[in-house]
């Protein structure tokens, strides 16, 4: 099978935090402090050395809506707007539909948090599906890009950065009086996790709604409906197998959500622009950090990693 390869490196960059057993880089990345889990699904802060006339070449796709701030680094982005060029930026990314083209010249730093399902409709932040695909200086979003950028000085610690994007959020929670997310997402997001092959009718069984509520609640609170959501989340596991950075055990359950591999290869390709194979063979070194920020917070949501615990693809590291 395809998919059993050893995925590709690019061994011009040097990420920060190491890598993987399998040579793929690591971002810093966590879960929020307690107080702020309704809202917030992951931190992270990715430093990245690489040559200054380097141009990496890569994708992003996360299914969260991601406030990234790009302390350096001279970025590109190709999105339902546009193309998009920026250097030192705070910006408001809505959730990907598809693999989002993006370059990334020289040494880079990016700090950033994702908000959980429901969390923007909850805080009256943006509509998700006006931002699907695409991204936005915060200014859009009533959040001065100048403010934010104040707030984490570039020889901070990371963890002072996250400090102050949490700070950020708890502000908004307490002005909104601690108003949560739609219940109902939160379960729809759990699945998600847990059986993405689910049917969209089985998934509203277990929200205990009728389809059309949960038809309703998704187009509002993950800006798409079900189907494509669970579509999404099958996608994104398998390409966390496939780079190496998800739980191995899974690897045989994850290619099983499809009837074969004909289906397997055309979902894959209509959603990250590439086979299989060519994911494979292809450096991918940004999607890869977004990938296994997203498998640790999935373990972590399903109980099977602590956070903080080592993850199953970093107890040996080692690029050769």
């Amino acid at each position: 099978m395809e998919h059993s390869k050893r995925p590709a490196i690019d061994p011009a960059i040097a990420p920060e935090q190491g890598f993987t057993k399998g040579g793929q880089p690591l971002s810093y990345n966590r879960a929020p402090a307690p107080d702020l889990a309704p809202w917030v699904a992951r931190l992270y802060v990715t430093k990245v050395s690489a040559p200054a006339d380097y141009t990496l070449s890569c994708g992003l796709f996360s299914d969260a809506a991601f406030l990234r701030i790009q302390l350096a680094g001279k970025w590109t982005a190709e999105t339902a707007s546009g193309h998009e060029a920026f250097n030192r930026e705070a910006l408001f990314f809505g959730p990907q539909t598809k693999r989002m083209p993006v370059t990334v010249t020289g040494s880079f730093t990016s700090v950033g948090l994702a908000m959980r399902p429901g969390a923007c409709t909850a805080l009256r932040g943006p509509r998700l599906a006006e931002y699907l695909d695409r991204m936005v200086p915060t200014a859009a979003i009533s959040l001065p890009s100048e403010q934010i950028l104040a707030m984490l000085p570039p020889d901070a610690m990371p963890e002072d950065w996250l400090h102050a994007l949490e700070d950020l959020v708890r502000d908004r929670v307490e002005q909104m009086d601690g108003a949560k997310p739609d219940p109902i997402a939160a379960r729809f997001e759990e699945i998600t996790f847990s059986d993405p092959g689910m049917s969209v009718g089985e998934a509203a069984r277990l929200c205990g709604v009728e389809r059309r509520k949960l038809e309703r609640v998704a187009n509002r609170d993950f800006g798409m409906p079900p189907k494509q959501v669970l579509r999404r989340a099958r996608a994104l596991d398998m390409a966390s197998h496939l780079r190496g950075v998800a739980d191995s055990d899974e690897g045989e359950e994850m290619a099983l959500r499809y009837y074969d591999e004909s289906h397997l290869i055309h979902e894959f390709t209509a959603l990250f622009g590439m086979s299989p194979r060519q994911f494979v063979k292809k450096p991918q070194p940004i999607l890869t950090l977004s990938l296994e920020s997203r498998q640790a917070r999935r373990l972590e949501a399903l109980h099977r990693l602590a956070p903080g615990q080592a993850r199953p693809w970093e107890q040996e590291q080692d690029r050769t």
